[in-house]
């Protein structure tokens, strides 16, 4: 059947509008729109057919309307769980202008049958199926569903994404992947289950490839590698920094690199070498719990046997701060968990902590083993439309320890956390123990972080948040007497306060709420027992 080249609208939903992740004010800070482009959308993108045209709407910076719709012959959909409510909407929307849409993604992998309207669902790994998906669509097919195999896509012919489809200016970063998969266990965690514990990288070659595209194209500044777990295949990655290392050093130094890894990086003296030596500036690391007996109950062993802070130190004597995750609600917690995390991050000195409520991701550990328990409450694969990150709406099952002691554990660690004091005095503490001797101290010509001034970004802050302005710029000319390098860093973690702040306060507000929501359930003594006594007399 011969059908006509289709144009293809890329849409990019929303993510949910509050949440730790969103960087919303920071960014205006910053004058952009979103912290990270859409990689996922704009690799599949480059595995469609060279005739087929395609466009790319990111529906967070941009709006679409009736004459992009029109345009399209199909339309391609889909992303993360903070994404579903937007995704169903634009399913919904392209049903009702009989434009045929595909959807796919972590989390239509994960809960596919939420995704039943969709006329297309491509699940699993896109380089696995995605040629059965094009076969379908030229054969003239309209519906089906398509399933990769687990973990069997070959990552080494994985095209080089569509980056000429982003507005670079819209992002404070981009994004590239070296490898795909985690090697542990953690029971809360749906990346073993979405993409294996056998780290696949691409070739050094590829990675060069993507990385010479990007530099020819113009973009300079922040790369991100969005690795699961940037460590979990370390033969690889040896034989990959230096000669990243080399080709940083050979172009100028165009990109300033963050990535995600486990702790245990900072057992590992020549990886961290050769990482601040490849101009990595920052590591997302998941701590979850400074308490050993809840990391081994969750799997996550490769955080115990060590001192975790001294870890973290470790790392930022590499040049490269931490930014970390946290979570509360495990059902071997303390009852005194709250001083516990709020000690423990003021140790290791992290500014950007993200600590949220324990949330059952569909398809995990967790979640099998909650259902198996009968305390897994309906509709936990429904992603709720505010603090879809876990923060307002988290714990989706009967927990061990009672809810109000959760919540209120959870409102203390935020209460202290993000106060401008707390959260100032982190960033002092994490200058003095970053040794950025490998990296290069300025900022790439060209980097959108270089547009603003260290002085008017602190500026803006400290007007939008005038309760932080003390404490704030004492930190600020601190980091400057010491040294320039330290406080452009400084200047980065002042400027993600400016979400961080008041968005914490938002989170608490509907912790509060649902404390009170909690009160108004639990009978008053008072009213039991003179109902009682009511009973008797009758």
């Amino acid at each position: 059947m011969n059908v006509p080249s289709p144009n293809v609208l890329m849409l990019y939903p929303l993510f949910s509008a509050e949440s730790f992740w969103t960087f919303g004010e920071s960014c205006k800070v910053l004058g952009v729109k979103r912290p990270a482009a859409p990689l996922g959308l704009i690799t599949v993108a480059a595995m469609l057919p060279e005739s087929w045209t395609v466009r790319l709407i990111d529906c967070n910076t941009a709006p679409f309307n009736d004459e992009d719709l029109a345009w399209a012959d199909v339309v391609f959909t889909g992303g993360m769980m903070p994404q579903q409510a937007d995704t169903l909407r634009l399913i919904e929307l392209c049903r009702a202008a009989g434009k045929p849409v595909v959807v796919g993604g972590p989390d239509p992998t994960s809960s596919p049958h939420i995704y039943e309207r969709a006329d297309f669902r491509v699940l699993g790994e896109a380089e696995s199926v995605i040629d059965e998906f094009i076969a379908a669509w030229e054969g003239g097919a309209r519906s089906g569903t398509f399933t990769a195999p687990k973990f069997q896509a070959d990552v080494t012919k994985t095209p080089v994404p569509r980056f000429d489809l982003l507005k670079f200016e819209d992002y404070l970063y981009l994004g590239v992947q070296y490898s795909r998969g985690c090697p542990f266990t953690c029971e809360f965690c749906d990346i073993i289950e979405l993409y294996g514990r056998v780290p696949r990288t691409k070739t050094i070659e590829q990675m060069f490839v993507e990385l010479e595209r990007l530099y020819q194209m113009g973009y300079r500044g922040h790369l991100d590698f969005v690795d699961d777990n940037f460590i979990g295949n370390k033969k690889s990655l040896r034989q990959f920094l230096p000669k990243l290392a080399e080709w940083q050093r050979t172009h100028g130094y165009p990109f300033e690199l963050s990535t995600e890894a486990s702790v245990n990086l900072a057992d590992d003296p020549e990886l961290l070498e050769l990482m601040g030596a490849a101009n990595f500036f920052a590591i997302f690391v998941g701590i979850e719990s400074p308490d050993p007996a809840t990391l081994v109950a969750m799997r996550k062993k490769q955080n115990t046997r060590r001192n975790i802070a001294e870890s973290i130190h470790k790392i930022y004597a590499a040049g490269m701060l931490v930014t970390a995750g946290f979570i509360v609600g495990f059902d071997n917690e303390k009852v005194s968990m709250a001083d516990a995390m709020i000690d423990f991050i003021e140790e290791a000195a992290i500014p950007v902590s993200m600590v949220g409520l324990l949330y059952a991701l569909p398809n995990t550990q967790l979640t099998r083993r909650l259902e198996r328990e009968g305390r897994l409450h309906a509709g936990h694969d429904v992603a709720p439309t505010i603090g879809a990150d876990q923060c307002t709406a988290g714990i989706n099952f009967d927990p061990v320890r009672p809810l109000r002691d959760i919540l209120t554990d959870y409102k203390r660690v935020l209460e202290h956390v993000y106060s401008p004091a707390a959260y100032s005095g982190r960033v002092d503490r994490l200058m003095t123990l970053l040794d950025r001797s490998r990296q290069r101290h300025e900022l790439a010509e060209g980097d959108i972080r270089a547009k603003l001034g260290a002085m008017e970004t602190v500026h803006k802050v400290v007007t939008a948040l005038p309760e932080a302005r003390g404490p704030l710029w004492q930190t600020f000319m601190n980091c400057a007497k010491r040294d320039t390098t330290s406080a452009r860093i400084a200047v980065q973690m002042i400027a993600a306060y400016a979400h961080l702040g008041p968005f914490s306060r938002k989170v608490i507000a509907a912790i509060d709420a649902r404390l009170a929501a909690l009160d108004e359930q639990i009978p008053n003594p008072a009213v039991v027992a003179g109902a009682t006594e009511a009973r008797h007399l009758a």
